[in-house]
């Protein structure tokens, strides 16, 4: 267990940590969310990520929630508070910025879809 190196240094209400060893591809698959309350019994365990590992098509993979799916959820909430009464520039570069990666992580789908890749170890 290795706790992540986060860009966000003071006034952090949770940690993040790796639970595993880096797989096949070179990234981790398993993290914790932690919450820090100083103010109460000490470090509360949140959720547990569980990362798809493996190709998706591959019978020994195991299957898990891939990085699109939380930038979705970090973008729908950001839309949220852009309409709301939180709206900000800071709300808006970062939406702008995830919106961006997940252009690029549906290309990198879609180009392997187009050459029947997809779901495989085949670069």
């Amino acid at each position: 267990m290795e706790n992540l190196n986060t860009i966000q240094k003071r006034e952090k209400l949770n940690e993040v940590v790796i639970l595993d060893e880096k797989g096949l591809g070179g990234a981790n698959h398993r993290y914790e969310i932690v919450a820090l309350q100083p103010n109460s019994k000490g470090i509360v365990n949140m959720c547990t990520i569980q990362f798809q590992k493996g190709a998706r098509k591959e019978e020994e993979s195991q299957h898990g929630v891939i990085d699109s799916d939380l930038l979705e959820i970090v973008r729908h909430r950001l839309q949220c508070f852009q309409e709301g009464p939180f709206s900000s520039e800071y709300n808006e570069k970062a939406l702008e910025h995830i919106e961006l990666a997940l252009m690029y992580m549906n290309r990198r789908v879609e180009d392997r879809i187009e050459r029947n890749v997809l779901g495989t170890y085949n670069k």
